[in-house]
């Protein structure tokens, strides 16, 4: 039974949203950073290290959201290095009901 957790949060409420997704995270999980979520990855994995969250099985953001960083930002990011993939609406869509998953929790605070 695996969980693809949805997170949307402002840098502000980044932790705390890190904190409620460790709560019932288990090994081989995986995440959909959304929105302006993706420009604090850095920021991410260090509240990740600092928690109980172990084998991510993948970390995902969407095409769109990127799109919305500067060609600038997203270099410094290294996001190709960083995340498992960048998915089009129609595979986000996918990945939401593909049978690999149990259930899909969004966590928006």
């Amino acid at each position: 039974m695996t969980t693809l957790y949805q997170l949307h949060s402002t840098m502000d409420t980044l932790r705390r949203s890190t904190e409620e997704m460790s709560r019932t995270w288990r090994t081989g999980d995986s995440i959909v950073l959304l929105g302006t979520t993706v420009a604090f990855i850095d920021w991410f994995d260090a509240y990740v290290a600092d928690s109980e969250i172990q084998g991510i099985a993948g970390i995902y953001a969407l095409a769109d959201d990127v799109a919305q960083l500067t060609t600038n930002t997203s270099a410094k990011l290294n996001l190709s290095a960083k995340l498992s993939g960048v998915l089009t609406d129609t595979e986000w869509v996918n990945l939401t009901q593909d049978n690999q998953f149990d259930k899909v929790v969004t966590i928006a605070l």
